[in-house]
This record gives C-alpha cells, sequence and structure tokens, in this order.
C-alpha cells in the first residue's frame, strides 16, 4: 500500500523557517517526480514546488521562488525548506508523486498524495 507522510509543519511567526518532510512508502519512488502543494482556506488548491525523479531539475511557483527550496534526500523522502516565511504562506501543505519523473505544476499529474500538514504563520 502506498503511503506519503507529511511532517514538520506547525505555528511560525512571519519570517520565520520551516523545513517539511514527506516520506514515501510501499514502493520506491526513485523515478517518480515529487512536488508540493497547498490549500488556503477558502482556496483552491495550488502548486508549490516540484522535483524530477533524480533531484537535478526544480520548478517553483513564482510566489515561493527564492523563499523556498524542495530536494530530495533519497528515493522515498523529500524535503520543503521555507524560509522567510510570511502569513499568506498559511495553508495545509500536502506532498504528491508523480509516476512520470519530470517535474509537473498541475495535480493532475500526480498519482498519490499525502494527507497534509497544516503550516501557520502569525504575522
Amino acid at each position: 500500500q502506498v503511503q506519503l507522510v507529511e511532517s514538520g509543519g506547525g505555528l511560525v511567526q512571519a519570517g520565520g523557517s520551516l523545513r517539511l518532510s514527506c516520506t514515501a512508502s510501499g514502493r520506491t519512488f526513485s523515478s517518480y517526480a515529487m512536488g508540493w502543494f497547498r490549500q488556503a482556506p477558502g482556496k483552491e488548491r495550488e502548486f508549490v514546488a516540484t522535483i524530477n525523479w533524480s533531484g537535478s531539475n526544480t520548478y517553483y511557483a513564482d510566489s515561493v521562488k527564492g523563499r523556498f527550496t524542495i530536494s530530495r534526500v533519497n528515493a522515498n523522502t523529500v524535503y520543503l525548506q521555507m524560509n522567510s516565511l510570511e502569513p499568506e504562506d498559511t495553508a495545509v501543505y500536502y506532498c504528491a508523486a508523480a509516476r512520470i519523473g519530470g517535474v509537473w505544476r498541475s495535480d493532475g499529474a500526480y498519482d498519490y498524495w499525502g494527507q497534509g500538514t497544516q503550516v501557520t504563520v502569525s504575522s
């Protein structure tokens, strides 16, 4: 059974940092792309960052570029380092995995999803 589990969310003041982790299990994800999405209350889910199967290529939403960094620790673990956090970053953050190992902005490209972790940034 494939599972993606996010961790590392929490409450932080504006300007602070958090590191989210996503650990996948149930199979080897070495050929999969991994991505992070987020959903704020009353808003649609939006793309945050993605990394290809090898970790050699990444892509970010404009809203987080220069502040967030996605990295691949191993085949089944991905981090999202979030710096200079803003209240607008408050959302539930979801990890996702795509069988085709490129970089994908569309949530339709992803096959597996985690349950999400809450990030709250206070002003």
